[in-house]
């Protein structure tokens, strides 16, 4: 044989070993033996399950212990808070969401912005909210809900897991946007909040499509339309209210991975590429979908992006609403 040949096959294979052994290290390279994702608010939650969603790949990827920790309260800002104020080694990450990030800055006092004291990683789940009313009300469309609370003016509110929340300023836009007089009913959490539509103590909520499959199921509530840029995965036969000619309505509750600004971009980068593949597993993708997300895979860049265009919808909502914390 050629030795020519074998000098070539033998400087291929070594490549291959050396830029297989290099993917290995880096992974195995990651900095941290625990990594910590908090989760701003109580376990069950969304921000939680989800947290809790990325612990199993993310653990085999990063060859490191994955654990979930729970620092709740004042709607999520106090882990928001602690995460920002971390060391910016790639060990403390925030599953965050749109309220804790983009909405609370609006409404609370804070020691820190979350939009320059942390760094996007990677969207994990958008999902829409879903506008539904108890079966009791007369109404199977927006346009007969709205023309019913016309009909009765002050008779109809509507709850929401808490003043500020994306569910809250979405029921304080449909005021707004049709002059209507209804009445916000903050509950603490989604939990109450549904079951007291379920009872028909109140008429109707926003809610997330994920949170109200069962219950729509159920034939005690009804669903008129959900707010994605398109129909939700888990709710096909719903109209969006794009569709239905209120374009203001284009919102997705969105879930992300965050850390201090201060983590290298190094760090970031090697975050983002394994929560993607997480995303992409079977198990995790199979659960999403379920959850109606419709997330997509980002880079950094694309999700710190998305969150800027997102600012003055928010901030603009707010304003005019008059919604304060409370």
């Amino acid at each position: 044989m050629n030795s020519k040949y074998i000098s070539g096959m033998t400087l291929k294979i070594l490549c291959l070993i050396y830029f297989g052994l290099s993917a290995q290290l880096a992974s195995a390279q990651y900095p941290c033996s625990v990594i910590k994702i908090i989760s701003p608010y109580p376990p069950g939650g969304a921000s939680d399950v989800l947290a809790r969603m990325l612990v199993p790949g993310l653990s085999k990827q990063l060859n490191a212990s994955v654990i979930v920790e729970n620092k709740t309260g004042a709607s999520g800002n106090i882990g928001t808070e602690f995460v920002s104020s971390a060391a910016g080694d790639g060990c403390t990450l925030l599953l965050g969401n749109s309220t804790g990030i983009v909405i609370n800055r609006n409404l609370y006092k804070l020691r820190n912005d979350p939009i320059t004291s942390l760094r996007p990683v990677a969207e994990v789940a958008a999902v829409p909210m879903v506008l539904y009313v108890n079966s009791s009300v007369p109404a199977n469309s927006v346009a007969e809900l709205i023309a019913l609370i016309k009909k009765e003016p002050g008779k109809y509110s509507f709850a929401s897991p808490g003043s500020g929340s994306t569910h809250h300023l979405l029921g304080e836009l449909l005021k707004l946007e049709q002059k209507l007089d209804m009445t916000h009913i903050p509950y603490r959490g989604s939990g109450p909040a549904i079951a007291d539509v379920l009872a028909g103590q109140v008429p109707m909520a926003f809610e997330s499509t994920g949170a109200m499959v069962p219950h729509l199921n159920s034939g005690k509530v009804r669903a008129l339309a959900s707010t994605g840029s398109v129909r939700a995965k888990n709710l096909p036969d719903v109209p969006t209210m794009k569709e239905l000619g209120y374009p203001k309505f284009v919102v997705e509750n969105w879930y992300g991975i965050f850390v201090p600004a201060k983590t290298p971009t190094a760090l970031v980068n090697q975050l983002n590429k394994e929560i993607n593949k997480t995303l992409a597993s079977t198990d995790v993708a199979e659960s999403l979908s379920k959850m109606g997300s419709l997330n997509g895979e980002q880079t950094p860049e694309q999700f710190a992006a998305f969150i800027k265009k997102e600012i003055p919808y928010w901030e603009l909502l707010v304003k005019q609403s008059g919604a304060t914390a409370e």
